[in-house]
């Protein structure tokens, strides 16, 4: 069982979650994150659509989260990163801060 993963997320955040200004609703981050998660499946470039449409900074970096270990996220974010194969994409996941994406990377 690996301690550590390195991953890259997107994050769409809604009205309430966790230090989100957004203005969107629940709903409508809900199906933002599925249209993205569809262009994600049929080919698009992940990276790219971290910087055009993620509300976390690390969006900037197409969507480059590092290294990180076990206890350093929340844990539904983190369960899902360690579970993904190198190279896979999660589904749509939920935490307290939105909605994520999530790629294991390495």
């Amino acid at each position: 069982m690996s301690d550590q993963v390195t991953a890259s997320h997107i994050l769409l955040m809604y009205q309430g979650a966790m230090r989100s200004r957004a203005s969107r609703s629940k709903q409508e981050a809900a199906q933002q994150i599925q249209q993205i998660k569809q262009k994600i499946d049929t080919g698009g470039d992940f990276a790219e659509l971290a910087r055009q449409c993620s509300d976390c900074p690390s969006g900037k970096r197409g969507g480059d989260l590092g290294t990180f270990g076990r206890g350093q996220m929340v844990k539904e974010f983190e369960q899902t990163a360690f579970a993904l194969a190198v190279g896979a994409t999660s589904g749509v996941i939920e935490t307290p801060f939105g909605y994520h994406i999530i790629r294991r990377t390495a």
